[in-house]
């Protein structure tokens, strides 16, 4: 399957979830219930100006309100949103975009509002996606891991691929799970299945250190 199609389905399942747990579920990004997630994706795909908060911090104020008032519409047209995916001008609607831009992104959700739950199961997911997540966290890993003050490398367990090195230097901090796990606890998730060997200083220093985009 392509990552296109892989994105698509990622979008269409967390949609079904939202629906399934509702607007004032939890999920993994700190603050954030379900109808806050759904919000900020909706806001990221409709409209860029308040997208650029995300990532230029001056703008950040810009964007919270935008998207608190995206989120006070009926929970059901908010989630359909989601589902039906970026407006025609927007420019998450050019072709190749949803590959590069929503993959990851969806996935990482998905995982987010799935685990916050209680009782929540680990996802099998398709080994072609799993490669692909891999194949994403190789070229992106310098970048999630640049704040740490250790060392880092990451070992997949569920599938070919050779070690990563995220972060260079001494000590070093080894990780060692699935694609996904090591995927998500790169962008800082903490409900993840990952074994951590290093010295107790070191991890504690890695596991003290915020990491994201």
């Amino acid at each position: 399957m392509s990552a296109s199609a892989h994105a698509r389905r990622e979008r269409t399942e967390l949609a079904e979830l939202m629906l399934v747990v509702g607007p004032d579920a939890p999920t993994l990004c700190e603050g954030w219930t379900t109808r806050d997630l759904a919000a900020h994706l909706v806001a990221r795909e409709s409209r860029p100006d308040a997208a650029l908060g995300l990532v230029v911090g001056p703008l950040a104020g810009w964007t919270a309100r935008v998207q608190a008032g995206i989120a006070d519409q009926p929970y059901p047209d908010l989630v359909r949103k989601v589902r039906t995916g970026p407006p025609t001008l927007s420019v998450f609607s050019l072709p190749g975009v949803d590959a590069q831009a929503n993959l990851v992104e969806f996935v990482v959700h998905h995982e987010d509002v799935l685990r916050a739950q209680p009782g929540w199961l680990p996802r099998t997911l398709p080994a072609d996606l799993a490669d692909e997540l891999w194949a994403r966290l190789a070229r992106t890993s310098r970048l999630l891991y640049r704040r740490a003050p250790v060392g880092v490398t990451l070992v997949r367990t569920d599938g070919p691929g050779a070690p990563i090195t995220a972060k260079g230097g001494d000590p070093v901090v080894t990780l060692t799970g699935r694609a996904i796990d090591l995927l998500l606890s790169s962008f800082g998730r903490r409900a993840v299945a990952v074994d951590i060997v290093g010295t107790a200083e070191a991890v504690a220093a890695l596991e003290s250190t915020p990491l994201s985009l």
